[in-house]
């Protein structure tokens, strides 16, 4: 196969995990706002869709981390690296539609670092790993739901220590127009996290191929990423947005926008070091925290361990399809060239 088929392929598959990634993670964003009916799910969805642009043109610590720390460098420079790339987002989109027409908010992070991880085993074993990245996606599984849990715990409380003598209907409306700032925040912290993903698969299948020297995002890569998250966004995930927004608790103003300035603190600080970590975990972790804030019986626990469920799976069933992926592109490329 040559080259250039190659990239071709890569960044199309790349484009479409970025939508998949959109459509699954809207609700990431809106599911708040629109179940508090501060904004209605069409406004929502197009103002999530804006912000997710804008986010996905700043920072590239994660992109750097998925392109170049996760899978050996050595491999990386071989064939074998661009169909390590491919079989990642061949993979991953499959999972994350499966998901999200299942109504299961799960992580398209996690899913695409299964699925790259995969690949990267079947192409070089465990020596094909590299353990600083690995640890990076271990950490970003396990922190970003406790971490957005606990800071909307504090927040919702603080919230409701400070406003409880307060009159009810000017609260209402000045929550309200704080929950659109904290949704824009959310929309904006997705697109900063998510979409460089993909731009470290297309980037890091250039560096690859030799179609570019040295680790660097080129504006075009930048901009077909953002667009498609964008895309993926404005089409929206409506099953995963009720489960978010009305299925796990019941949200007040206050209550959504401590949910949305913890998730997004939450996935900030996470990008900005370059952790490679999910929105969906933040955001369902911080919405689980502002519910049993106020008694855990409060929350759907039921449907809580249904999103478990399917967290506990990506990761392996996205490994187990990554490392699948690459061995039949490695015997049908094998075929080609022989």
């Amino acid at each position: 196969m040559e080259p250039l088929l190659l990239v071709v392929l890569i960044t199309a598959f790349a484009l479409l995990f970025d939508i998949a990634n959109g459509w699954n993670d809207a609700a990431n964003a809106i599911a708040t706002v629109v179940s508090t009916r501060v904004l209605s799910p069409v406004v929502g969805v197009l103002f999530g869709a804006v912000l997710n642009f804008i986010g996905a043109l700043y920072s590239s610590e994660v992109a750097k981390t998925v392109g170049r720390d996760i899978v050996d460098p050595a491999i990386l420079t071989s064939v074998s690296g661009s169909l390590i790339f491919m079989s990642a987002v061949a993979a991953a989109p499959v999972w994350i539609t499966w998901c999200t027409w299942r109504g299961l908010p799960i992580s398209c992070s996690h899913s695409l670092m299964g699925a790259l991880c995969g690949a990267a085993f079947a192409a070089g074993g465990a020596g094909g790993l590299r353990a600083a990245g690995i640890r990076k996606i271990v950490s970003g599984v396990f922190l970003s739901p406790i971490l957005g849990f606990a800071f909307a715990v504090v927040l919702v409380l603080v919230v409701a220590r400070l406003c409880h003598r307060g009159p009810l209907h000017p609260l209402r409306w000045v929550f309200g127009k704080l929950q659109i700032v904290s949704s824009g925040l959310m929309a904006f912290s997705h697109g900063t996290g998510d979409a460089q993903k993909a731009m470290g698969i297309i980037t890091g299948a250039l560096v690859a191929t030799g179609y570019q020297s040295g680790f660097h995002i080129p504006v075009w890569v930048r901009l077909a990423c953002a667009g498609s998250m964008a895309f993926g966004t404005a089409v929206g995930g409506w099953r995963v947005i009720r489960t978010l927004g009305n299925r796990l608790t019941h949200l007040q103003t206050y209550q959504g926008f401590a949910a949305e300035t913890a998730a997004s603190a939450t996935i900030l600080l996470s990008t900005l070091r370059g952790y490679p970590i999910s929105t969906t975990h933040s955001i369902t972790g911080a919405i689980l925290g502002v519910g049993a804030a106020h008694g855990a019986k409060t929350v759907r626990w039921g449907i809580g361990k249904k999103i478990v469920f399917a967290w506990v799976f990506t990761f392996p069933a996205c490994l187990l399809g990554g490392a699948l992926c690459f061995l039949l592109l490695q015997a049908l490329f094998s075929g080609s060239a022989a």
